[in-house]
């Protein structure tokens, strides 16, 4: 009886935190983000230019594209066409309550979750559909810089979806705009594209079974000490990330591993050793493999010497963002201009999308706004992730990144480093890469204790 009572107290409380958070997180203050026309534009490895005879800023809400010529205005459209085609997740809430717990929303807790899951997200892209996919709707978004993707704006956007199915059914009232999706649907690439970008959100979805969903996340994160409502920092997401993706069993999913950095080093022949090894139906194949590197770029704030190498970073089409963001707050960095980093928001809360259902609506899956902050306002806290298909490219790209830490570093040592051999021929213990009994391994565990007791607590 007492369990009971208890039980039912948390769930008062869930649901008083629950519409507090709703309001402190459902709105959105109306600002928008303006880019300087003199600068180029990087986002995650893609170089966009808006220069004009002009000086001054430029917003990238189309406000004022008509102050613009139309070679420029072409710019801003391809990068905003780049940007919202990114995968975005943010808080969620009233998805399926978390195991252990009475939580049904991750608001105020769950954002370097989030992040960690739109750095996976942008790997998967990569893998499945390559750096030059965008996808064919991002224009046609809202830009909701005034307004949040709260409950009652994603029942909008169901009931505009619902309606849009009413029409395909209705030949006869078919808009020009229905016409040409169907049309372009006809081709055999782009259905392919847009099967597996509804894919890789679904994994991504809030439910027990979703690959990478929150709820999956939290499970394999009980295993470093961590439970549903704690903050989780950059470095303890990287491992829980690894841990999910080696778990996934989706037979999709088994071209890829993920390796992460021990104590800023990568060692090369882990990686290639992932790369090679077997995958569940015994083919021998090679892998991709997404490498997380988790730093700190400097001690109590971050140290201005690393802007050269953050940006040179942001400047790879191998590069699959940053687990960053500034004290108290978990951003997702994509991008950069000037000494400015450009990053996805996690704090917003939307409502639950149940991604099970066949052509579940995507737009509140997509940002149709960046947002911009200056470099040294970024915690120094952060992970950093890198994507390569074959082990060719993972060594195109160790030799690359070692040249730009070099370059970039006035210290006597850089950032990480890249070193030939296994982790075990420098006397540190290698993680097994499949374990049957527990997830993490003795030596993971006492890192991720030393690395949650390091980093900054994230809100």
């Amino acid at each position: 009886m007492e369990a009971t009572g208890t039980d039912e107290v948390e769930k008062i409380k869930s649901k008083f935190m629950s519409a507090w958070h709703n309001m402190k997180y459902s709105w959105v203050l109306k600002t928008k983000t303006y880019f300087s026309r003199n600068s180029p534009v990087f986002l995650l490895g893609k170089c966009y230019h808006f220069k004009t005879d002009e000086s001054g800023e430029l917003s990238t809400d189309g406000s004022n594209f008509d102050k613009i010529n139309a070679e420029i205005s072409g710019n801003v459209e391809e990068f905003r066409k780049d940007f919202i085609s990114r995968i975005w997740l943010t808080y969620r809430e009233e998805f399926p309550q978390i195991k252990g717990s009475a939580l049904t929303t991750d608001c105020g807790w769950g954002c370097t979750l989030r992040t960690g899951q739109m750095l996976l997200a942008q790997g998967l892209m990569l893998h499945f559909l390559g750096r030059a996919w965008v996808w064919p709707e991002a224009l046609d978004i809202d830009n909701s810089d005034s307004e949040s993707w709260t409950a009652h704006t994603v029942k909008k956007l169901t009931a505009s979806f619902e309606a849009s199915l009413t029409a395909e059914r209705e030949p006869k009232i078919l808009s020009n705009h229905h016409q040409g999706t169907l049309k372009r649907n006809c081709d055999d690439n782009e259905m392919r594209n847009e099967v597996y970008h509804r894919k890789i959100i679904s994994w991504f979805g809030d439910s027990p079974l979703a690959a990478f969903g929150l709820h999956q996340l939290i499970e394999y994160g009980k295993k470093s000490g961590k439970i549903a409502g704690d903050w989780y920092g950059p470095a303890v997401v990287a491992h829980i990330l690894r841990k999910a993706v080696e778990e996934a069993r989706d037979p999709e999913l088994q071209g890829v591993t993920v390796y992460v950095a021990q104590d800023c080093t990568v060692y090369s022949s882990d990686v290639i050793d992932r790369q090679c090894s077997l995958m569940d139906s015994g083919k021998a194949d090679t892998k991709a493999v997404i490498i997380l590197v988790p730093v700190r770029l400097g001690g109590e704030r971050t140290n201005m010497d690393y802007l050269e190498f953050v940006k040179g970073v942001l400047s790879l089409e191998y590069c699959v963002g940053i687990i960053g963001g500034k004290p108290k707050q978990s951003y997702y960095f994509a991008g950069f201009q000037d000494d400015s980093l450009i990053y996805m928001d996690p704090h917003y809360c939307q409502s639950f999308v149940d991604v099970s259902i066949k052509d579940f609506p995507l737009e509140s899956f997509h940002c149709p706004s960046p947002k911009k902050m200056s470099f040294k306002k970024m915690d120094p806290s952060c992970t950093i992730g890198f994507y390569c298909r074959t082990v060719q490219d993972f060594e195109k790209a160790s030799e690359e990144i070692t040249k730009m830490l070099k370059s970039s570093s006035k210290e006597k040592y850089p950032l990480f480093t890249f070193v030939k051999g296994h982790s075990r021929d420098y006397d540190f213990a290698s993680s097994p890469l499949h374990e049957e009994n527990d997830l993490f391994s003795e030596d993971e565990k006492k890192r991720l204790k030393r690395f949650s007791t390091e980093e900054f607590v994230l809100l």
